[in-house]
């Protein structure tokens, strides 16, 4: 695949990376994650992160019920590029961030205005800027996707679905489903594209075993 034209170039990757820690909310390579910037702190990231190289890391906290402005953070992330910026009269910035590449946590820094900063290394994941082969069940997969959402009542457009190639399938149907947040760091850490795949495979014959379970006990 061919880099995007802004895009930086790997050795022109911060030493250091402000980080957005939302439980559930999963950013892959290539992925494009909406969000919508309200909390005062993180006003103050995009700003700083918009006079500098547009990257912000997105990264889980390791328990969702704490602030996630001060709980634990998983290792490993996905640094991210404002690739759409709005602002609204009600003081919000409605932003997508386009995935670049994975990052793992070498350690903390101090915050800076209210939000969090680490020093990332991207080494392990340079990869992740490259086009990877995939070979895809596509037709097993959307068949799996349909009964997750089915048994959800979750509505998508499937005749969208059905024409992305099979890197976007999976990098987007992963980022989409509202699985739970260890799901989603096992689908963000998982070492190539294929094991992404059949992560997502597993995950969704565990949640359709899950399924089974509650109509059987109810």
């Amino acid at each position: 695949m061919s880099p995007h034209p802004f895009d930086p170039a790997f050795d022109d990757l911060p030493s250091e990376l402000p980080v957005f820690p939302l439980p559930g909310a999963l950013l892959l390579p290539r992925g494009h994650l909406p969000l919508n910037i309200f909390e005062p702190r993180y006003l103050c990231m995009v700003q700083d992160a918009l006079a500098g190289p547009r990257l912000i890391g997105m990264i889980q906290p390791r328990d969702g019920d704490e602030d996630p402005g001060g709980a634990a953070i998983y290792d490993v992330g996905c640094a991210g590029q404002i690739a759409a910026f709005n602002e609204t009269d009600d003081g919000r910035y409605l932003i997508t961030l386009r995935g670049l590449l994975r990052f793992s946590v070498a350690r903390e820094l101090a915050t800076r205005q209210g939000y969090r900063r680490v020093e990332p290394a991207f080494d392990a994941f340079r990869d992740d800027l490259e086009e990877e082969a995939l070979e895809l069940d596509q037709e097993r997969l959307l068949a799996a996707l349909r009964q997750f959402f089915a048994e959800r009542e979750l509505s998508v457009d499937w005749q969208a679905v059905a024409r992305l190639d099979g890197e976007s399938l999976v990098n987007t149907m992963a980022m989409l489903c509202p699985f739970e947040p260890p799901e989603k760091q096992a689908l963000l850490e998982a070492k190539t594209l294929a094991a992404r795949a059949d992560t997502l495979f597993a995950v969704l014959e565990m949640a359709k075993a899950e399924s089974g379970e509650d109509l059987v006990r109810h």
